[in-house]
């Protein structure tokens, strides 16, 4: 897949099933910054370095995450996998949970994505941790494994998606980094 494809018809639809399912109609405020995605198809499991849990990506994704943990490795530092691929359903769930849990959907929309926007439907998004460093928290910012990213990430085609005042409205994710394949391979 590598591109962003346009959304099929039938995703549309679904997308528009569980959106209602939630209370949030299409023409929220909030989805007209993002990009709604097709669930990626044909995904390659990796395993995480230090939890040994499995994750999926799509075969360019993990084949570049592969040469990018192996490089950080190389260079004694530690990478592993918090996430991968998610579904329509799994983002739905952790929607639904932060709701039964007394959360608002605009305090939920500010940290995680509807079901149907979410960069880790196109199976080439990754959660990144590192042993020592706090999951899914701002402070892996603070960490050997977020400076190492920052400086190299980008020469396996992989970037951060979520910076500090990032155009979606998402807060701060310096451990969400996105693979974005070379549209013209050699």
């Amino acid at each position: 897949m590598g591109v962003h494809q346009p959304l099929t018809e039938a995703n549309r639809e679904r997308i528009g099933r569980i959106l209602a399912e939630l209370g949030l109609p299409p023409a929220h405020p909030r989805l007209a910054r993002l990009v709604a995605f097709n669930e990626a198809p044909g995904l390659a499991p990796l395993r995480c370095r230090f939890s040994g849990e499995e994750h999926r990506l799509t075969p360019g994704a993990a084949a570049a995450w592969s040469r990018l943990a192996d490089s950080a490795a190389a260079a004694g530092v530690s990478l592993g996998l918090v996430s991968g691929f998610r579904s329509y359903d799994y983002q739905h769930s952790l929607v639904r949970r932060k709701l039964e849990a007394g959360l608002t959907l605009e305090e939920i929309l500010q940290s995680v994505a509807p079901p149907g926007y979410s960069e880790h439907h196109t199976g080439e998004a990754a959660d990144v941790g590192s042993t020592g460093c706090a999951d899914l928290t701002a402070s892996f910012a603070e960490c050997p494994a977020f400076a190492w990213l920052a400086a190299h990430a980008e020469r396996f085609g992989w970037t951060m998606s979520y910076p500090a005042g990032n155009r979606f409205g998402y807060v701060y994710e310096p451990w969400h980094w996105k693979w974005h394949p070379d549209p013209n391979p050699p």
